[in-house]
C-alpha cells in the first residue's frame, strides 16, 4: 500500500518516519535509535555592527542520517570592512581579521553547494540568521532560494521548562560540548547537537514541526 504523504512533514524526514495510525490521521515519529533520514544543515552568523547585513563569520555544521558528518567557517569582509565596538566585544573579530576575507556573494555560493543537497537549515534563534541571509541577500541584490529552516530555540522553549533557552545554557544542561561561544563555526555545531537532541527528545515531530519557516 502506498504511504500517504504529509504535506506538514519537515523535509528532512524520510517516509521511514511515518506511521499511519487506526484513526488515519498520520502522526510522525522520530526514533530515538534510528536517526536515518534526518538531514539538515546547522547554521550560525556572526555580524559586524547592528545591521543583519553586517556578516562577519558564518558557520555551517552538516548533518546527514542524524551525524555530524562536516563543519566548517569563513571569515566574511562586511561592507566597508566596518565594526561596532559591543560587537567586537561579543565575538572577538576585528577588521583586520575579515580585511582580506570575501564577501558574502563568495561564501553564499559555497554554502548553496551544501543547500542544494539538503535544503534545510537549522538555527538557533532563527529570526537573527534567517534575517541576516534575507537582509544581506537583498543587499547584494541575489536571489532567494527555495529553503525550509528550523528553530532550535523555538523547539526548546515547548519541549522544555528551562528559565533560560540560550545555546550556551541548553548545551550546558545537556552536557553538549562546544568550543568557542560566538564563534560561527562552533555555535553551528553546538545548534546541531542541540537540535538532534531535540528531535529525540520530541519523539512525535508534530512537537517541533512548526518551529520554522521558509526562507
Amino acid at each position: 500500500m502506498e504511504k500517504q504523504k504529509n504535506k506538514d512533514m519537515p523535509r528532512f524526514f524520510t517516509s521511514k518516519q511515518v506511521t499511519l495510525h487506526k484513526t488515519n490521521r498520520t502522526r510522525q515519529f522520530v526514533s530515538k535509535k534510528n536517526m536515518q533520514g534526518i538531514n539538515f544543515i546547522a547554521i550560525d552568523f556572526e555580524t559586524a555592527t547592528g545591521k543583519r547585513a553586517s556578516i562577519c563569520e558564518a558557520g555551517i555544521c552538516v548533518v546527514r542520517n542524524g551525524n555530524i558528518v562536516e563543519n566548517r567557517s569563513w571569515l566574511v569582509r562586511p561592507q566597508g570592512n566596518t565594526y561596532s565596538y559591543w560587537n567586537m566585544q561579543i565575538h572577538g573579530i576585528r577588521p583586520k581579521d575579515t580585511a582580506n576575507s570575501p564577501e558574502f556573494p563568495e561564501i553564499w555560493a559555497k554554502i548553496c553547494e551544501y543547500l542544494k543537497d539538503i535544503p534545510v537549515l537549522v538555527a538557533h534563534n532563527a529570526a537573527f540568521d534567517i534575517g541576516c541571509i534575507r537582509h544581506s541577500l537583498e543587499f547584494y541584490g541575489m536571489e532567494k532560494p527555495d529553503i525550509t529552516y528550523y528553530c532550535s530555540l523555538r523547539a526548546a522553549r515547548r519541549l522544555y521548562n528551562f528559565s533560560c533557552n540560550s545555546l550556551d545554557y541548553l548545551c550546558d544542561q545537556f552536557k553538549i560540548p562546544y568550543g568557542h561561544h560566538h564563534r560561527a563555526g562552533d555555535d553551528a555545531e553546538m545548534c546541531a547537537r542541540l537540535f538532534l537532541k531535540e528531535l529525540k527528545d520530541a519523539g512525535e515531530l508534530g512537537n517541533i514541526g512548526n518551529c520554522g519557516g521558509k526562507l
